[in-house]
Protein backbone atom coordinates (compact mmCIF):
# COMPACT_ATOMS: atom_id res chain seq x y z
CA UNK A 1 0.00 0.00 0.00
CA UNK A 2 1.17 3.75 -1.14
CA UNK A 3 0.66 6.29 0.97
CA UNK A 4 1.48 9.62 -0.09
CA UNK A 5 3.37 12.32 1.81
CA UNK A 6 4.71 15.73 2.11
CA UNK A 7 7.28 17.67 4.50
CA UNK A 8 6.91 20.69 5.08
CA UNK A 9 9.35 23.32 6.57
CA UNK A 10 6.71 25.43 8.71
CA UNK A 11 6.85 29.24 10.56
CA UNK A 12 10.31 29.07 7.37
CA UNK A 13 10.85 31.83 5.34
CA UNK A 14 12.76 29.61 3.26
CA UNK A 15 13.93 25.96 3.71
CA UNK A 16 16.02 24.76 6.47
CA UNK A 17 14.28 26.86 9.02
CA UNK A 18 11.05 26.72 10.87
CA UNK A 19 9.91 23.50 12.11
CA UNK A 20 9.66 20.27 9.54
CA UNK A 21 6.06 18.36 9.90
CA UNK A 22 4.55 15.52 7.71
CA UNK A 23 2.01 15.65 6.46
CA UNK A 24 -0.57 12.68 5.57
CA UNK A 25 -3.70 13.55 3.53
CA UNK A 26 -5.82 10.10 3.66
CA UNK A 27 -9.30 9.09 2.29
CA UNK A 28 -10.09 7.31 5.38
CA UNK A 29 -8.74 7.15 8.46
CA UNK A 30 -5.67 4.40 9.29
CA UNK A 31 -6.10 2.34 12.66
CA UNK A 32 -4.77 4.72 15.40
CA UNK A 33 -1.54 2.40 16.08
CA UNK A 34 -0.75 2.50 12.57
CA UNK A 35 -0.73 6.18 12.45
CA UNK A 36 1.47 6.11 15.60
CA UNK A 37 3.60 4.36 13.73
CA UNK A 38 3.87 6.10 10.77
CA UNK A 39 4.85 9.29 13.02
CA UNK A 40 7.38 7.41 14.88
CA UNK A 41 9.11 6.46 11.89
CA UNK A 42 9.13 9.96 10.62
CA UNK A 43 10.51 11.14 14.09
CA UNK A 44 9.39 14.44 13.40
CA UNK A 45 7.98 16.47 16.03
CA UNK A 46 4.92 16.12 14.35
CA UNK A 47 2.99 14.06 11.65
CA UNK A 48 0.00 15.84 10.64
CA UNK A 49 -3.14 13.62 9.08
CA UNK A 50 -6.20 14.58 7.75
CA UNK A 51 -9.29 14.02 6.02
CA UNK A 52 -11.99 15.00 3.47
CA UNK A 53 -15.22 15.13 5.18
CA UNK A 54 -17.33 17.51 2.39
CA UNK A 55 -17.61 20.46 4.63
CA UNK A 56 -14.42 20.58 6.23
CA UNK A 57 -11.29 18.23 7.09
CA UNK A 58 -10.50 16.06 9.89
CA UNK A 59 -7.20 16.81 11.57
CA UNK A 60 -4.83 15.31 13.66
CA UNK A 61 -1.69 15.24 15.19
CA UNK A 62 1.02 12.59 16.37
CA UNK A 63 4.15 12.92 17.97
CA UNK A 64 6.55 10.23 18.02
CA UNK A 65 5.26 8.95 21.26
CA UNK A 66 1.54 9.99 21.17
CA UNK A 67 -1.36 12.06 19.75
CA UNK A 68 -1.98 15.74 20.55
CA UNK A 69 -4.78 17.61 20.84
CA UNK A 70 -3.34 20.50 19.36
CA UNK A 71 -0.62 21.68 16.94
CA UNK A 72 0.55 24.62 14.92
CA UNK A 73 3.14 23.90 12.79
CA UNK A 74 1.77 20.91 11.50
CA UNK A 75 -1.67 22.96 10.89
CA UNK A 76 0.28 25.18 8.93
CA UNK A 77 2.15 22.35 6.71
CA UNK A 78 -1.38 20.71 6.17
CA UNK A 79 -3.18 23.99 5.13
CA UNK A 80 0.74 24.81 2.76
CA UNK A 81 0.07 21.40 1.28
CA UNK A 82 -3.57 21.78 0.29
CA UNK A 83 -3.36 25.17 -1.01
CA UNK A 84 -0.29 24.26 -2.90
CA UNK A 85 -0.18 20.66 -3.73
CA UNK A 86 -3.91 19.48 -3.80
CA UNK A 87 -5.24 22.61 -5.27
CA UNK A 88 -7.82 23.67 -2.85
CA UNK A 89 -9.00 26.78 -4.17
CA UNK A 90 -11.36 28.26 -1.05
CA UNK A 91 -9.95 31.09 0.47
CA UNK A 92 -10.34 29.31 3.71
CA UNK A 93 -9.99 25.83 5.01
CA UNK A 94 -11.73 24.49 7.95
CA UNK A 95 -10.14 22.35 10.12
CA UNK A 96 -12.31 20.03 12.64
CA UNK A 97 -9.89 18.92 15.48
CA UNK A 98 -9.71 17.70 19.25
CA UNK A 99 -9.16 21.40 19.82
CA UNK A 100 -12.81 22.56 18.09
CA UNK A 101 -13.14 24.07 14.75
CA UNK A 102 -9.29 25.81 13.67
CA UNK A 103 -9.15 28.36 10.01
CA UNK A 104 -6.27 28.89 7.90
CA UNK A 105 -6.40 31.27 5.10
CA UNK A 106 -3.81 33.07 2.78
CA UNK A 107 -2.86 36.89 3.46
CA UNK A 108 -0.07 38.77 2.26
CA UNK A 109 1.89 35.91 1.56
CA UNK A 110 1.07 34.28 5.17
CA UNK A 111 -1.01 31.48 6.31
CA UNK A 112 -3.11 32.58 8.80
CA UNK A 113 -4.27 30.24 11.44
CA UNK A 114 -7.29 31.27 14.09
CA UNK A 115 -7.05 29.43 17.49
CA UNK A 116 -8.73 29.17 20.81
CA UNK A 117 -6.40 31.22 23.29
CA UNK A 118 -5.00 29.48 26.55
CA UNK A 119 -4.60 31.83 29.77
CA UNK A 120 -2.19 30.81 32.05
CA UNK A 121 -2.37 31.23 36.00
CA UNK A 122 0.61 32.49 37.86
CA UNK A 123 1.92 29.35 40.03
CA UNK A 124 4.45 28.25 42.33
CA UNK A 125 6.99 26.21 40.44
CA UNK A 126 6.91 22.60 40.40
CA UNK A 127 9.97 20.27 42.18
CA UNK A 128 13.03 20.08 40.14
CA UNK A 129 11.52 22.43 36.82
CA UNK A 130 14.26 25.39 37.58
CA UNK A 131 16.91 23.23 38.36
CA UNK A 132 16.17 21.28 35.27
CA UNK A 133 16.06 24.72 33.14
CA UNK A 134 19.45 25.90 34.92
CA UNK A 135 17.96 28.87 36.31
CA UNK A 136 16.53 30.77 39.55
CA UNK A 137 15.09 33.45 38.36
CA UNK A 138 11.34 33.86 36.64
CA UNK A 139 7.90 34.26 37.06
CA UNK A 140 5.90 30.51 36.54
CA UNK A 141 2.50 29.93 34.83
CA UNK A 142 0.54 27.52 34.16
CA UNK A 143 -2.40 26.40 31.50
CA UNK A 144 -1.53 22.91 29.33
CA UNK A 145 2.22 23.51 29.31
CA UNK A 146 4.05 25.27 31.88
CA UNK A 147 5.32 29.09 31.12
CA UNK A 148 8.43 30.72 32.28
CA UNK A 149 9.14 34.57 31.93
CA UNK A 150 12.50 35.42 32.36
CA UNK A 151 14.08 38.94 32.27
CA UNK A 152 15.66 39.22 28.51
CA UNK A 153 16.33 37.15 25.44
CA UNK A 154 19.62 35.80 26.04
CA UNK A 155 18.80 34.46 29.27
CA UNK A 156 16.56 32.53 26.93
CA UNK A 157 18.67 31.14 24.49
CA UNK A 158 21.34 30.00 27.12
CA UNK A 159 19.72 27.86 28.34
CA UNK A 160 20.67 24.34 28.43
CA UNK A 161 18.14 21.92 30.15
CA UNK A 162 18.90 18.91 32.06
CA UNK A 163 16.08 16.99 29.93
CA UNK A 164 16.20 14.06 32.36
CA UNK A 165 14.84 15.87 34.80
CA UNK A 166 12.86 17.81 32.71
CA UNK A 167 10.77 15.13 31.62
CA UNK A 168 9.95 14.27 35.61
CA UNK A 169 7.70 17.47 35.31
CA UNK A 170 4.22 16.40 34.69
CA UNK A 171 3.04 17.90 31.88
CA UNK A 172 3.10 18.35 27.95
CA UNK A 173 5.21 20.81 27.69
CA UNK A 174 7.65 23.97 29.20
CA UNK A 175 7.55 26.79 27.39
CA UNK A 176 10.42 29.44 28.05
CA UNK A 177 9.80 33.21 27.46
CA UNK A 178 11.50 37.16 27.59
CA UNK A 179 11.33 40.27 25.81
CA UNK A 180 13.24 40.37 22.38
CA UNK A 181 15.80 42.69 21.30
CA UNK A 182 15.05 42.72 17.69
CA UNK A 183 11.10 41.05 17.97
CA UNK A 184 8.30 41.57 20.86
CA UNK A 185 8.85 38.54 22.38
CA UNK A 186 11.28 35.24 21.91
CA UNK A 187 10.66 31.57 22.93
CA UNK A 188 11.67 28.05 23.04
CA UNK A 189 9.75 24.97 23.62
CA UNK A 190 10.97 21.88 25.40
CA UNK A 191 8.56 18.62 25.69
CA UNK A 192 10.78 15.96 26.69
CA UNK A 193 7.74 13.62 27.92
CA UNK A 194 6.45 13.82 23.81
CA UNK A 195 9.38 13.10 22.48
CA UNK A 196 10.79 16.10 21.74
CA UNK A 197 13.58 17.76 24.02
CA UNK A 198 13.34 20.76 21.99
CA UNK A 199 10.31 21.73 19.23
CA UNK A 200 12.13 24.09 16.87
CA UNK A 201 9.09 26.38 16.74
CA UNK A 202 5.89 25.79 18.48
CA UNK A 203 2.39 27.28 16.84
CA UNK A 204 0.58 26.02 19.52
CA UNK A 205 2.38 27.70 22.52
CA UNK A 206 1.54 31.13 20.82
CA UNK A 207 -1.89 30.74 21.80
CA UNK A 208 -1.03 30.90 25.76
CA UNK A 209 2.06 33.35 24.42
CA UNK A 210 0.49 35.68 22.67
CA UNK A 211 -2.47 37.10 25.52
CA UNK A 212 0.14 37.01 27.72
CA UNK A 213 2.84 39.49 26.24
CA UNK A 214 -0.09 41.38 24.70
CA UNK A 215 -2.15 41.96 28.17
CA UNK A 216 1.69 43.23 29.20
CA UNK A 217 2.70 45.19 26.27
CA UNK A 218 -0.70 46.42 25.40
CA UNK A 219 -0.31 45.35 21.93
CA UNK A 220 -2.68 43.35 19.67
CA UNK A 221 -0.39 42.56 17.16
CA UNK A 222 3.08 40.91 17.82
CA UNK A 223 5.87 39.28 16.68
CA UNK A 224 7.61 36.69 17.77
CA UNK A 225 10.82 34.55 17.58
CA UNK A 226 11.52 31.05 18.77
CA UNK A 227 15.25 30.97 18.90
CA UNK A 228 16.08 27.37 19.15
CA UNK A 229 18.82 26.02 16.29
CA UNK A 230 16.63 26.44 13.17
CA UNK A 231 14.63 29.12 14.56
CA UNK A 232 11.12 30.86 13.26
CA UNK A 233 9.28 33.76 12.87
CA UNK A 234 5.69 33.91 14.14
CA UNK A 235 2.95 36.45 13.47
CA UNK A 236 0.29 36.93 16.31
CA UNK A 237 -3.10 38.90 16.34
CA UNK A 238 -5.35 38.99 19.55
CA UNK A 239 -9.07 38.62 18.42
CA UNK A 240 -10.46 38.36 22.21
CA UNK A 241 -10.97 34.69 23.33
CA UNK A 242 -8.89 33.48 19.39
CA UNK A 243 -5.65 34.37 18.23
CA UNK A 244 -4.47 34.50 14.84
CA UNK A 245 -0.92 32.69 14.42
CA UNK A 246 0.72 33.66 11.14
CA UNK A 247 3.58 32.12 8.74
CA UNK A 248 5.25 30.99 6.15
CA UNK A 249 5.98 27.90 4.96
CA UNK A 250 7.97 25.96 2.48
CA UNK A 251 8.10 22.31 1.12
CA UNK A 252 11.03 19.90 1.26
CA UNK A 253 10.10 16.55 0.09
CA UNK A 254 6.85 15.37 -1.65
CA UNK A 255 6.86 11.22 -1.76
CA UNK A 256 5.22 8.12 -1.20
CA UNK A 257 5.73 5.97 2.05
CA UNK A 258 4.44 1.83 1.51
CA UNK A 259 2.66 0.63 4.10
CA UNK A 260 1.97 -3.06 4.54
CA UNK A 261 -0.81 -5.22 3.70
CA UNK A 262 -2.94 -5.85 6.33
Amino acid sequence: MKQKLYQVDAFADRLFEGNPAAVCPLTEWLPDNKLQQIAMENNLSETAYFVDEGDAYRLRWFTPAAEVDLCGHATLASAHVLFEHLHYNKSEITFKSNSGPLTVRKESGLLVMNFPISRGKEVDPPEKLMEALGTDAGNIFRAVDYMVVLDNEEQVRSLDPNFFLLNRIETRGIIVTAPGSEHDFVSRFFAPALGINEDPVTGSAHTMLAPYWSERMGKEQLKARQVSDRGGTVYCRMLGDRVEISGKAATYLEGEITLPDE
